[in-house]
């Protein structure tokens, strides 16, 4: 018998009048918000501008989703288009399925060129992102427990996860929670890379390049659980060895940057051409003031030195 187990939700979706609420979506939502607000509390501590970290991520965040789909379904092509399935499904983003690779990479593309419309270095915009990005897919994936998928091997300790639906092949039984396993891992991957950057003053995308690493680094032995089928390669999974390769490139990023870019850029956002010739439109005016008060000292000096010369004669 179960003494403690953690429920699954009986049902993913939560109708509000009309208005389907699926839980998957609605993860998926309050973690772009997280990731944007925090983003935007550390651009204005680096020098730059509010709302800048908003304005870019209308791009990046489109492509990150497009590109998180892609991946999802390129990797696990046979759910939309082997024998009985529907390919029409490959479009339903919101019942579950963004592969977290092709969500930053694409992601990345939709904020270069966000960055590049701004005259942005996106090193820096990515550093002052990434702890919020972990914070959301911390967030995100509990979407899968609303889902009741991604689970991990059976097991019967006090936090394994219920399962309780019979779908898609699912066996109904108690299961390593991997939903819960990353989504604590991701909340001390942003708190770490936190740290590092008040100590370090980490710049030019090392920050971002350690949440990058250190998330894989949880990836790997989380992936490593869990039982939903998936490809192989050598009898490993596709997501391990997608984890380890990108672990690999982010540190030696990490490595070489610090030597050819130590330090942490000075300038992460130019100021507008408007803001910038209003400033000297305004110093233009101040020097005229500053020109009279000083002839206006210099004719009272005059003045009090002609007194004290007329007293002497006198």
């Amino acid at each position: 018998m179960d003494l403690a187990f953690i429920p699954s939700p009986s049902r993913g979706v939560v109708e509000l009048g009309p208005i389907p609420l699926r839980g998957y979506a609605f993860c998926i939502i309050i973690g772009v918000f997280v990731a944007v607000w925090l983003g935007n509390k550390r651009w204005i501590a680096r020098g730059g501008r509010s709302g800048t970290v908003a304005d870019i991520s209308v791009w990046a965040v489109p492509f990150g989703l497009v590109g998180g789909r892609l991946y999802h379904v390129i990797t696990d092509y046979q759910l939309y288009f082997s024998e009985g399935r529907d390919w029409v499904d490959a479009f339903k983003i919101w019942e579950g399925g963004l592969g977290i690779w092709g969500a930053i990479a694409f992601g990345a593309v939709g904020a270069w060129i966000g960055c590049r419309r701004r005259g942005i270095p996106l090193p820096a915009w990515a550093d002052a992102l990434a702890p919020g990005i972990a914070f959301a897919q911390a967030i995100g994936r509990w979407g899968n427990w609303f889902n009741q998928e991604l689970y991990g091997k059976a097991t019967d300790l006090p936090w394994a996860l219920k399962i309780t639906s019979a779908e898609d092949g699912r066996v109904p039984g108690t299961y390593h929670p991997t939903f819960l396993y990353e989504s604590l891992w991701c909340i001390g991957v942003g708190f770490l890379v936190i740290w590092a950057d008040r100590r370090f003053k980490l710049g030019h995308g090392r920050a971002f390049a350690l949440y990058v690493a250190a998330y894989c680094a949880g990836r790997g032995w989380i992936e490593y659980m869990r039982v939903d089928d998936a490809h192989h390669i050598l009898g490993v999974r596709l997501n391990v060895w997608t984890a380890i390769a990108v672990f690999v490139l982010a540190v030696v990023y990490f490595v070489l940057s610090a030597k050819k870019r130590p330090g942490r850029e000075e300038i992460v956002e130019p100021v507008p051409a408007d803001e910038a010739a209003a400033e000297v439109a305004d110093s233009d005016d101040a020097k005229p003031s500053e020109e009279a008060d000083a002839s206006g000292d210099a004719e009272d000096k005059d003045k009090d030195k002609d007194g004290a010369e007329s007293a002497k004669k006198g």
